[in-house]
């Protein structure tokens, strides 16, 4: 049974849009002439009637060089119009679309390539020189084609050039950040997207037509597309920019009469470090949703800019999974909880036998309901552990409260057995991060024959002021936490490794080991 059809949760709304073609044509009946999209870095909008026209555009041109109903199309672009207009072409063909990090080089490229058996590449002028090594490299891509060079068709196709979509047909392959392992590829159809945008019109923080949204992360990742699936649903204008710069953040963010955006990762954090500003609350922002809040800045940056933020939790696998609304804000700020599911979502906490655990209790987050993926490509073993019983597993450890509100307390991997003891690695973090002179901390086990697992600390400085020493961070965590979870091993750096969502790639720290003389060891006050 997979999650979709696992009852105890309300199905998705009558789908009075059943795909994104649809979509697409409904935003342009109703809002013809009202901008829906602004490129910022570009100074270029579309209206909605412009988002329609450049899609069908789009589906001509790719239609004319072959793409047809179930071809996998890989698109290496940044943020640019040609993104998600491609995105939506494909859908329109019955095609899917493969996203490809454009920090990626020709290893990592080719392999999202050849697991997804993409057959065409778009890109453009600026990544020629890969593309070029992943045409020869790939045995499934036949033709690279580059944006910047085509020439539009004389006369456009219809959208629906490809057929009539289906909610539950493919139209992504998304993979995932890669953390533990190859990045696995999500199968994500129509039904995935209009859950995700749908939830966010009909719940909180219900868009609308008044409103005006932000993205800033790249295409490739999951939150540019469904803003763009949600903006269309609302009638609302999305506003695109290149990529995060905190410098400046805020200001595009008054410059565009912007309402609500989405962040996540070290964005929150690396805002506030940002010198304080006359116009800092000189906004129009009503809310902001972010993933991983980190809770001792939560009332901080509400108080800087004077709006809520409230918590929001997904996965690429599940999509729109739980969230805080404003009945639940003020508990929840600073708080750790993540909130309570969608309508379309249940959730249970459940112990390693997968029994339901009660309030308070520490166990896996797991998730069912409809509008998650199909399943992971050519991986039907891990498609099958992923979801148990209807069930999916998220690898995420929580606990639910006497309200139903669930609360993060780390991840499953990322827990140490240190002496029979357990610690979360997220709690150590999240202690970490509290230093004022700490811009970035993970922390993982290491191997020990006397205790089963030590604890070693990777951290970044923030670069203001003289760098903290190992014992100096070593006495904030003792202050602040059990002895037996003060790391034994402390390392500093200048960065650490980020996976696509800003989050620390901890798979890349256990396999690389640190340089001589660059750890220190607490214990034996030595420099390992």
């Amino acid at each position: 049974m997979s999650a979709q059809d696992a009852p105890g949760c309300a199905e998705l709304p009558p789908e009075s849009v059943p795909d994104l073609v649809t979509l697409v044509e409904r935003a342009a009946d109703r809002w013809p002439d009202r901008v829906a999209w602004t490129f910022d870095e570009y100074g270029r909008d579309l209206t909605f009637a412009g988002v329609a026209r450049g899609v069908r555009r789009t589906a001509a041109e790719l239609s004319a060089a072959g793409v047809g109903r179930d071809a996998r199309v890989a698109v290496l672009l940044r943020n640019r119009p040609e993104f998600p207009l491609t995105w939506l072409a494909l859908a329109a063909l019955g095609a899917a679309m493969v996203p490809v990090n454009t920090a990626y080089r020709s290893h990592d490229a080719a392999h999202v390539l050849r697991d997804s058996g993409a057959q065409l590449l778009v890109t453009c002028k600026e990544f020629r020189p890969m593309a070029e090594e992943l045409l020869a490299a790939v045995p499934t891509l036949r033709a690279v084609r580059y944006v910047d060079e085509v020439a539009p068709p004389a006369v456009p196709a219809p959208v629906s050039s490809g057929g009539p979509c289906g909610p539950d047909e493919l139209v992504n392959v998304q993979y995932t950040s890669g953390t533990t392992g190859s990045p696995k590829g999500c199968l994500l159809p129509h039904r995935y997207w209009l859950a995700l945008a749908g939830s966010l019109v009909a719940e909180f923080p219900h868009l609308g037509p008044d409103d005006t949204l932000l993205t800033c992360q790249p295409f490739h990742y999951i939150d540019p597309q469904w803003n763009v699936a949600a903006a269309l649903l609302a009638g609302s204008r999305l506003v695109v920019l290149d990529r995060f710069h905190p410098t400046t953040f805020w200001q595009k963010v008054r410059e565009h009469r912007v309402t609500y955006f989405y962040c996540l990762g070290l964005m929150p954090a690396l805002l506030l470090r940002m010198p304080e500003h006359p116009e800092d609350r000189d906004h129009r922002v009503r809310a902001v949703q972010c993933s991983a809040i980190p809770p001792a800045l939560h009332a901080r940056l509400e108080e800087r800019w004077g709006v809520p933020w409230y918590e929001a939790f997904g996965m690429t696998e599940t999509g729109a999974d739980l969230r805080v609304g404003p009945a639940d804000h003020d508990a929840a700020v600073g708080s750790g909880c993540i909130g309570r599911p969608l309508r379309h979502r249940a959730v249970r906490i459940a112990g390693p036998d997968g029994a339901a655990l009660p309030a308070h209790t520490a166990g896996e987050i797991q998730l069912r309901g409809p509008g998650m993926m199909a399943g992971y490509l050519g991986r039907p073993d891990a498609t099958a552990a992923a979801f148990a019983d209807g069930w999916f597993r998220t690898g995420d450890l929580g606990h639910l409260d006497e309200e139903g509100r669930v609360h993060f307390r780390g991840r499953l991997k990322d827990m140490i057995r240190r002496s029979g003891e357990n610690v979360a690695a997220a709690e150590v973090e999240e202690v970490l991060t509290a230093h004022p002179r700490v811009r970035l901390a993970a922390v993982v086990p290491v191997a020990d024959e006397l205790r089963g697992e030590e604890i070693k600390a990777y951290v970044v400085p923030d670069g203001d002021g003289p760098a903290p020493g190992p014992d100096e961070l070593a006495a904030h965590c003792g202050e602040r936490l059990a002895a037996f979870k003060v790391p034994r091993y402390w390392e500093l750096r200048d960065r650490l490794p980020l996976t696509p969502s800003e989050r620390v790639a901890k798979g890349e720290l256990r396999k690389r080991p640190a340089p001589a003389g660059r750890t220190y060891d607490r214990q034996d006050t030595v420099w390992r």
